[in-house]
């Protein structure tokens, strides 16, 4: 059986860009990091989980999205801690042979995440 996949897509709808460069965690069932390190040009999170690589079990995931430090990084003035610093996205996969996209939609003081169409 092959599995479906995990697809991250981050959009600034604040400045109307992608999110590149933003740092992402997804983390498995167990707690330990299936992936790490940052989102690319168009927004995308290219790995290995895309395709499904290293799903291996139903459960309980975690997608980790350090908003904070990439908007500071883009020269916002915002607080220590910032209103978003990491936003936590923990989702069920009932199904591995299923894709998951999960496109989150962010400002520095709000976001939407959801499990959209890939």
């Amino acid at each position: 059986m092959k599995a479906g996949g995990i697809s991250l897509h981050v959009y600034d709808v604040s400045r109307g860009l992608p999110a590149a460069g933003l740092r992402v965690e997804l983390k498995g069932p167990d707690g330990g990091t299936l992936a790490a390190g940052a989102v690319g040009a168009t927004g995308s999170f290219e790995h290995p989980t895309v395709r499904g690589e290293g799903l291996r079990e139903t459960g309980l995931y975690e997608a980790l999205f350090h908003i904070g430090t990439w908007y500071r990084s883009r020269g916002m003035m915002l607080p220590t801690p910032a209103f978003l610093e990491i936003v936590s996205y923990r989702f069920g996969i009932a199904d591995l042979t299923q894709h998951y996209h999960l496109p989150l939609k962010m400002t520095p003081w709000g976001f939407s995440l959801f499990r959209g169409g890939a």
